[in-house]
């Protein structure tokens, strides 16, 4: 990885755990997110999940706010998501134990 990504992907990172720390104040069920990228295609690659604890909460999440949360926090990165409804997806702790067996790693491959 080249230096100028490692600094991106840190401001990614710091950037993504304040909208997650305030998903998890504001979002019930709201448990964690993560994001994965391919820096060789940024940012159209940027892929953000955002994890909740169960499948019913990820149906009554206000996912546009969300959005907007993470759309306002890449803003002074000078990234934006030309498709946000497919580049930030919603998942649940639920649904990776039930398909995955709870192993993150290959659900996100």
């Amino acid at each position: 990885m080249k230096k100028s990504d490692k600094k991106m992907d840190n401001a990614l990172r710091l950037a993504l755990t304040e909208v997650c720390e305030q998903a998890k104040e504001n979002h019930t069920g709201f448990e964690w997110l993560t994001h994965q990228v391919n820096y060789a295609d940024f940012p159209r690659s940027l892929a953000i999940i955002c994890v909740f604890d169960t499948r019913h909460h990820v149906e009554q999440a206000d996912k546009a706010s969300i959005i907007t949360q993470i759309k306002h926090a890449l803003r002074p990165l000078n990234v934006s998501l030309n498709n946000a409804d497919k580049q930030i997806r919603f998942d649940s702790e639920e649904s990776c134990a039930l398909e995955h067996q709870g192993r993150w790693n290959k659900r996100l491959s």
